[in-house]
């Protein structure tokens, strides 16, 4: 599997955007990837950093946003991860990632099922929780965990994912820093999310890329400067790629997935489980 993820900074609006994101997609084909990776709501900028009903006209041009993209990966013949703003209904909204096989088609749509509500990350007021199980796409390269941001933080994601026989977990991601923080505290946040998810890889035994933001994006007097630090680590948590926090970048590799059989036969973690004494893990707490 050769893969790209591609890191960028909004380009002023969503068409300039869409346009240079097109760019990057045909400079990773035409380097060989046949899996390409965008981030988290990669066609505008991070709005949810205030609660603007306005923003919820991007979501109009989501079957318009599908036919864009389809065309682009069968154009050039990847498999495509987007992340898009979806209107379900009237009122009814999704922050949701069509995976296009590489004849244009849909493979499938998974929607963000951990919504976060934070200073500066106001998802709650535009998306309401996915209603999908975490079942991976099959795609024509292989089977695929598509999670999105906030899902990183939950490990019962990931194993579903993995239960499920997927074979990477792909995570579509807006994070960045408080500007007002201390740098001790800021590269404790970088720390922990890379941290979070290297586990994640470890534990199952799958391959984990994470496809973040770069740039600072402004609201009144504050704003989120996005830490980039797209990365990809292998079954035993080893680092295989990573880009910087500061620009955009492709960062592209060719995955060896007999990794995930040779790690699993050394580490057979799943063998070992003990599902008969997990039950509770479906309560919120064990009181």
């Amino acid at each position: 599997m050769n893969i790209a993820l591609i890191q960028h900074s909004f380009k002023n609006n969503k068409q300039d955007t869409i346009n240079y994101t097109i760019d990057l997609i045909k400079k990773a084909a035409n380097n060989g990837a046949n899996l390409v990776c965008l981030q988290e709501l990669h066609a505008t900028e991070y709005f949810c950093q205030s609660e603007n009903v306005e923003f919820f006209k991007y979501a109009e041009s989501f079957n318009d946003d599908i036919e864009c993209f389809s065309k682009i990966a069968k154009a050039n013949k990847v498999v495509l991860i987007s992340s898009l703003f979806e209107k379900r209904a009237n009122g009814l909204y999704h922050n949701t990632s069509v995976v296009f096989d590489k004849d244009g088609s849909i493979a499938g749509k998974y929607r963000k099922m951990h919504i976060p509500d934070d200073p500066g990350f106001y998802e709650k007021f535009y998306f309401t929780i996915g209603d999908n199980e975490f079942k991976p796409i099959q795609t024509s390269i292989g089977k695929i965990g598509v999670l999105i941001c906030w899902d990183q933080w939950y490990p019962e994601a990931a194993r579903l994912m993995a239960l499920g026989g997927a074979e990477i977990l792909v995570y579509p991601t807006a994070i960045g820093f408080d500007r007002a923080d201390s740098k001790e505290e800021q590269q404790r946040q970088l720390e922990a999310w890379i941290g979070i998810q290297r586990g994640h890889a470890i534990a199952n035994g799958v391959f984990v890329a994470a496809i973040n933001r770069v740039g600072f994006e402004s609201f009144k007097d504050s704003g989120i400067e996005f830490w980039g630090n797209s990365f990809i680590f292998g079954p035993q948590g080893e680092l295989i790629a990573k880009a910087g926090g500061k620009k955009d970048e492709i960062i592209q590799t060719t995955l060896d997935m007999d990794r995930i059989s040779q790690v699993r036969n050394i580490w057979p973690f799943l063998r070992d489980r003990r599902i008969e004494f997990y039950s509770n893990i479906t309560k919120r707490y064990i009181d």
